[in-house]
């Protein structure tokens, strides 16, 4: 049943880095502006993490299968929108739409593991996950590139709408599931929403929120918008050859965070690591920043890869922070802060992107540097605000 929920997040893992490699064609048909586009990327990520308040309380009210069946069939008609498009406006709808329809995928996966796997395997299984569902991030490197290159970018989103109602099928008939226990009666929508509260008056929440707003933000930044428009106009790369090397980096993906996973250190020292290796990456950006040559390029965007699994860590981290009565709902909470800042920063560095265009720099150094500083920022707030209380 894990691996059924896992096909939904391996779509939502498509959909929110194919502006990859959909970019150049998007630029070309509609002359999208480097703001446009990170606009359009982010349309996804606020969407999906605008929601996850919403999601985690449907899931606690109604369960995990009920909540991704009524939702993710807007994931299907999501990239019907995107792909029937005539102007960015609704390029943007189809996006948000899709956005909507994918928030339970993960959130779900999440829960799942935290109710039918023993605590001491959460990181691990939580890890493989995480590698499992990356598969999505293959589906938009090579075969999306020579789809597109051989019957157009709208054909790319109609495919993908496809494999999402295969998704919502294999989860319709095979996922069984309890409806959850509610003792004193089910609670409203509301009420679920309002023990939302409980988690920021908890002082630690803040360097938690802190630090995943830039930290997923700074891969899927890097995988699912700027790697290809940097390869392509930056070092005159082919789509397909941008393709091969997206397939590289999401092979990485799925391999890196069920490796962290499984070397995670324990309570005691996880924040020490979480600090240091989001430093680490803050590096990995600041060299991308320099311009070293497509050879050095391509190595250092498949280091972030590499280096990205570290992630995984920080879902141990949410779970050991709280006691398991909130687990679920830190989980959407953690959910939230780490798209929203994937929308945040999308949108900020399209911006970026466009200012250094206008003062004739580059802007693809320009986008790495400011990376590289949030990723700095997270590592502070992280480690000065208030820590968790001692287990």
């Amino acid at each position: 049943m894990l691996l059924v929920l896992i096909s939904a997040f391996a779509m939502s893992q498509a959909f929110r880095t194919a502006a990859a490699v959909m970019a150049a064609p998007l630029q070309q048909d509609f002359g999208l502006t480097p703001r446009q586009l990170g606009l359009f990327a982010g349309a996804f990520h606020f969407a999906f993490g605008g929601l996850q308040l919403f999601m985690g309380s449907g899931i606690d009210v109604h369960g995990t299968r009920r909540t991704v069946l009524a939702v993710f069939p807007l994931a299907v008609i999501g990239p019907l929108v995107t792909a029937s498009a005539d102007g960015f406006a609704m390029l943007v709808v189809g996006q948000a739409l899709t956005g909507i329809g994918c928030a339970p995928a993960f959130l779900a996966c999440t829960v799942f593991i935290s109710r039918r796997f023993p605590s001491g395997q959460y990181a691990s299984v939580n890890g493989a996950a995480l590698g499992i569902g990356s598969v999505g991030l293959l589906l938009t490197g090579t075969p999306l590139a020579l789809l597109i290159q051989g019957l157009g970018w709208r054909a790319g989103y109609v495919a993908m709408a496809a494999c999402a109602a295969l998704a919502w099928l294999a989860i319709l008939l095979c996922v069984r599931e309890t409806p959850p226990a509610h003792p004193h009666g089910r609670p409203s929508m509301l009420a679920a929403l309002r023990g939302y509260g409980e988690l920021f008056r908890l002082p630690h929440t803040w360097g938690i929120i802190g630090l995943a707003l830039f930290t997923y933000a700074s891969f899927l930044s890097l995988r699912g918008l700027w790697l290809g428009p940097m390869l392509i106009e930056r070092h005159g790369f082919s789509l397909v050859a941008t393709g091969n090397v997206a397939l590289v980096l999401s092979v990485l993906g799925m391999f890196a965070p069920p490796l962290f996973g499984r070397f995670d250190p324990g309570d005691a020292r996880r924040r020490r690591w979480l600090f240091n290796f989001t430093l680490a990456c803050a590096g990995l950006f600041v060299l991308l920043a320099l311009p070293l040559g497509a050879v050095p390029d391509v190595a250092l965007s498949l280091a972030v890869g590499l280096v990205s699994g570290y992630m995984v860590m920080q879902y141990a981290d949410v779970r050991a922070a709280y006691p398991a009565a909130m687990t679920g709902r830190a989980m959407a909470l953690f959910t939230m802060a780490m798209f929203m800042g994937v929308a945040f920063m999308q949108s900020l560095t399209g911006m970026v992107a466009s200012a250094a265009a206008g003062l004739g720099l580059d802007p693809y150094a320009a986008v790495m540097a400011s990376i590289a500083g949030m990723l700095v920022l997270g590592a502070v707030l992280l480690r000065w605000l208030p820590q968790p209380p001692p287990a």
